[in-house]
Order: C-alpha cells, then structure tokens, then sequence
C-alpha cells in the first residue's frame, strides 16, 4: 500500500475529506493519513457533506503534522498554499503534489449557501482522488 498524507492549514476539512475519500475509494491502495500545520477540529459542515455521500468521517481527530510520520509517507499532497509553502522539508524520495484547493470555510451566506461551498470542494476533492488512484493502479 501506499502511504499518503494530506496536509492543510488546520486539518479540519479538505485534509480530512481527503483521508476520507482516500481511506474509503482507496481501500486496498492507500494508506491514508491527514494532518495539519496545527490542528483544529474536524469541520461539522464537512462531516455533513460527506455523510451526503455515504462517507462518515465523524470519528477522524483533528491532528497536527508529526515529523517522524511525515517522513514514512510515500506521497505528501498539499491541499491548500499555506500548507505547501510551510510544510517541513520532507527527504527527496518522498513525491509531493500540490492540490490547490478552495477552502470553503470562510463562505459567508445562507445555510445552503455554505453547503454548496462545501459540496463543492466535496466534488473536487473527490475527483482528484479518483484520478490519484488510477495514476498509482497503472
């Protein structure tokens, strides 16, 4: 298996969506793992979009990077600038990608208005992942 680690600001949700994402399409190919430059707690709003989809990442704890960790993984993948521009150096023979991601968590609006930001960076994350996964099964 391969182990991956997504890294964002506060691991509270694009990183945690991904380890959901990776932990459940991923099943047998990745080893996921997520962490942030600190950690927080992981979103509400993204635990709901995600149990939308039949994912629940309820029990996924808020984490910040560990060093040692870090440099197990096979593959780091950035999630959001801050988080690429600050990572720790990790050694060359760890690959690290860089996913551009909007955090939606400073959505201002109604309700459903919020969700669809997250919906939306739901999707995204998504489709990445599926693309990650057929890249690593070739």
């Amino acid at each position: 298996m391969i182990k991956v680690m997504f890294l964002c600001t506060a691991n509270s949700c694009r990183s945690q969506m991904a380890e959901g994402f990776a932990r459940t399409l991923g099943n047998g190919i990745i080893e996921p793992y997520s962490a942030g430059l600190f950690s927080a707690v992981v979103h509400p709003r993204a635990v709901t979009v995600m149990k939308e989809i039949g994912i629940d990442i309820s029990n996924q704890k808020s984490k910040a990077i560990d060093e040692d960790l870090l440099r197990q993984m096979d593959i780091v993948i950035t999630l959001c600038g801050h988080a690429e521009a600050t990572c720790p150096h990790t050694p060359p023979e760890i690959k690290r990608l860089h996913w551009p991601i909007e955090d939606p968590v400073g959505t201002i609006g109604t309700e459903e208005e919020i969700l669809d930001a997250f919906r939306k960076t739901r999707d995204e994350i998504k489709k990445r992942i599926e693309e990650f996964i057929e890249s690593v099964r070739k």
